[in-house]
């Protein structure tokens, strides 16, 4: 994604304008805002998520605004394409993902910390829309975790696939050698803006007393 000045200059205001409103109903993305292209997925809520009993599955959690509100990541990788290779990587090691969205948050380390919680193996992902990812244990505080991918523009669809294949070895007792992500000094200042406003967005349809929600979806 290439952003000229322009284009920066607008996201930037839009940025400004989303941190000076107080909680009213949300602006529409405009073409300058990562506009939503790819077809959402068909996740279906199947009621309040429960801790599970397999030894032998990874919970996936997802943020808020994850796949409906938005269905892309900051690169434009549809969140289908993520959550199938996730699920992907986890299935090659022989193990089983659950799916989770959890509501009362959107910091993608909590979120994680809430699907390792909830999970028959004590180990979870957090994928929040932008296509920030973590792993994480539940035995680990909130702020700690197993591994962190906090840079989303370097997340590619290879990269996710290995996230889940990673989180599948945890679960089976293994330590493996960490997921390697590309290094690019450059992408923060580049996509700063646009994540921000990304970020907004999601935390918009955050409900801060609401139970985490089990999921079945078309992967």
């Amino acid at each position: 994604m290439n952003i000229d000045e322009s284009t920066l200059k607008n996201i930037i205001a839009e940025v400004v304008r989303e941190l000076s409103r107080s909680g009213g109903e949300e602006a529409p993305a405009t073409g300058t805002t990562a506009v939503m292209t790819a077809s959402k997925l068909g996740l279906r809520d199947v009621g309040e998520a429960s801790r599970g009993t397999s030894s032998k599955e990874v919970v996936i959690g997802l943020t808020p605004a994850f796949g409906d509100q938005q269905v892309q990541t900051i690169l434009g990788i549809p969140h289908s394409d993520v959550l199938r290779e996730v699920c992907a990587g986890i299935e090659e090691e022989g193990m089983a993902y659950r799916l989770i969205k959890v509501l009362k948050t959107s910091d993608v380390g909590f979120v994680a910390h809430e699907a390792a919680k909830l999970s028959g193996s004590g180990i979870g992902i957090g994928i929040q829309s932008k296509g920030t990812t973590v792993i994480h244990q539940r035995d680990l505080p909130p702020l700690s975790n197993l591994e962190l991918f906090s840079q989303a523009p370097l997340l590619d669809l290879e990269t996710f696939r290995a996230i889940g294949k990673n989180a599948a070895l945890y679960a089976k007792g293994d330590s493996p050698q960490p997921v390697p992500v590309r290094n690019d000094q450059m992408a923060r200042p580049k996509y700063q803006a646009i994540a921000a406003l990304l970020h907004i967005k999601e935390t918009q349809h955050v409900k801060p007393n609401a139970k985490s929600r089990e999921l079945t979806a078309q992967v």
